[in-house]
């Protein structure tokens, strides 16, 4: 998707700068071309000439090159590229783009540019949270500045939380998808939406099953897997809609979002939404709930001991979208969450729900997939299990949504004949 694309990458002084290293690499893989403007605090990081290498091409500093500006050279740097990038963010150059400054070559490019934007933050989880950054992040958002991450972690200041810039392959998922929905959707060519009249329902997210008024049997989902894949098949022209739980991630634009809270409610939320093409069983319905949840809260009492909690089974929605009959999908799609024997157990679900495929991953603890960014995964299909390098979550959503395309659009065997 990004082959003939051109790219201006704006490296400021950040000790995230040496991502940018990887992230040319990358969009480099993707045929793209790069053209770097490096600032003088991020020449402390990286140098002109590592980036020199890995662009094949001249890097650019200095406002007052005669030889640059006797062509204008920072009109025609914002002019040359589809899209300018600027990774790391920092918290000063956020400041500077949101008071339209134009103190060096990258603010300036940064002005002067009619090519959309997007920025990678990364800075100190105080910096990140600092009402300042936040007023000025908000304010490039209403001019239309995209933003991938921060994302939460370790820094190198030896503080946690979010202020740690997305990973090189999380950009480029974000330029790739940047970039191919420039155009309003039903302006673009048939071959980028290979799904335009289809219909998808997907689940996402975790149940909330009720034990009484103020508890609840839940998991930790954070619906960001089922999102990105909502969001990919909306990208490629399909109706969806979106049944999901409890989640603290945006609703995906161009989609339809049905909110609900126990597995009863999404099973409900499912059937309502009619005959679909595809079925995407990505949430983490909890397998049971409370055969009678108290009606009131649950009192501890000193000296008792806690209460028994009867549980009974929740309802399939795997299984019953898999349901052979005239309203099921072509394609139904489910996911095995599992922490041991994860293709075996993924094997024996695919058979067992009655579902097409079953994309199998890894949430054991260690794997930081429940609640990440990075997601590990298995196509388990009739024809055999298919193992995905680990990928950006919304690489996988890409992925996913490109094998359902092409999965619903190819000829039979008999349409074939005709």
């Amino acid at each position: 998707m990004l082959k003939g694309k051109r790219i201006l990458l704006i490296v400021t002084g950040g000790i995230a700068a040496f991502k940018a290293q990887e992230l040319i690499r990358l969009l480099r893989k993707h045929e793209a071309s790069v053209r770097c403007v490096l600032t003088d605090a991020g020449a402390k990081f990286v140098t002109p000439l590592s980036l020199q290498a890995l662009t094949e091409d001249k890097v650019y500093s200095d406002m007052f090159s005669l030889t640059d500006e006797s062509e204008m050279g920072h009109i025609q740097l914002s002019r040359d590229a589809d899209l300018l990038v600027v990774a790391p963010a920092t918290a000063n150059i956020l400041a500077r783009m949101a008071g339209g400054l134009a103190d060096d070559l990258a603010t300036t490019v940064l002005l002067a540019t009619d090519k959309p934007v997007l920025a990678a933050p990364a800075m100190n989880v105080r910096m990140w949270t600092h009402a300042a950054t936040q007023a000025n992040v908000e304010t490039l958002r209403k001019r239309g500045i995209q933003f991938i991450g921060p994302n939460d972690g370790a820094m190198a200041c030896n503080e946690y939380g979010p202020g740690r810039m997305s990973e090189p392959e999380e950009i480029v998922t974000a330029i790739e998808a940047l970039l191919t929905t420039e155009k309003p959707p039903l302006e673009r060519p048939p071959l980028e939406r290979p799904l335009a009249g289809k219909r998808a329902l997907v689940t996402s997210g975790p149940t909330r099953e009720a034990i009484d008024p103020v508890r609840y049997i839940s998991n930790h989902s954070s619906g960001k897997q089922g999102h990105a894949i909502a969001a990919a098949l909306a990208q490629l022209g399909a109706d969806v809609t979106l049944v999901s739980g409890p989640v603290g991630v945006a609703d995906p634009a161009g989609v339809t979002v049905v909110k609900i809270e126990s597995a009863e409610q999404m099973l409900a939320a499912c059937l309502a939404a009619g005959k679909v093409d595809v079925a995407v069983c990505a949430a983490a319905v909890a397998d049971w709930k409370m055969a009678k949840p108290a009606s009131a809260k649950i009192k501890k009492k000193a000296g008792s001991a806690p209460p028994a909690l009867e549980l009974a089974p929740n309802p399939d929605i795997l299984a019953t979208l898999s349901k052979p009959g005239p309203k099921r999908p072509a394609l139904v799609v489910g996911f095995a969450a599992e922490t041991e024997n994860l293709v075996a157990n993924a094997i024996e679900k695919r058979t067992r729900k009655g579902c097409d495929w079953i994309v199998a991953n890894d949430v054991s603890p260690a794997s930081g997939t429940f609640g990440g960014e990075r997601n590990t995964v298995h196509l388990i299909t009739a024809q055999g299990v298919q193992d995905w390098p680990t990928l950006s979550k919304e690489r996988v959503a890409m992925q996913l949504a490109g094998a359902i395309a092409l999965h619903l659009t190819r000829k039979r065997p008999a349409e074939a004949a005709e």
